[in-house]
């Protein structure tokens, strides 16, 4: 079993989810920001979701304010803001830290398995983490990687 199926997060509604609950399915892992320049990526994130979740993806959006402080609400204040703003109906996540020495294990284990070009640090807002249904982190992809692109990748995965 992939070492990613053993790890777990909060939603933001407060419920422990485990990461195996996502065994099967392709996953995208996303930090994400409400008030960041890429936060418009929500729209591409929600069409993915829309047109791919019933073919086994799952989006997995986790907040985060380590960027120029770009998410600086609690639970309610970021789930008002993507449901209103951009109708997210995919899971999310209770903000956490993608790097440093809190940098939660999600994003320990992601950062590991697929460093960025400088190093295993995570530059900004949405980066993105493509897995395989077995688990496997298989593409990172930059915050300027705009949802749409990935698609192609996506549907690889999903026909494999």
């Amino acid at each position: 079993m992939s070492e990613f199926y053993t790890l777990s997060a909060r939603s933001l509604k407060g419920a422990d989810i485990e990461m195996k609950d996502y065994q099967g399915k392709v996953t995208l892992v996303v930090n994400t920001a409400s008030k960041c320049g890429f936060t418009p990526q929500y729209e591409g994130l929600e069409k993915l979701h829309e047109k791919y979740a019933d073919k086994g993806l799952a989006i997995l959006g986790f907040p985060c304010n380590q960027f120029g402080k770009q998410e600086p609400g609690g639970s309610d204040d970021i789930s008002e803001f993507c449901q209103l703003n951009y109708g997210v109906s995919f899971p999310m996540f209770e903000k956490v830290d993608v790097n440093g020495d809190q940098a939660h294990p999600v994003f320990q284990y992601l950062k590991e398995e697929l460093p960025g070009t400088l190093g295993k640090g995570i530059k900004w807002n949405f980066t993105k983490f493509l897995l395989d249904r077995n688990g496997k982190p298989v593409k990172r992809y930059a915050s300027t990687t705009k949802p749409e692109k990935i698609e192609a990748d996506i549907i690889k995965l999903l026909e494999a």
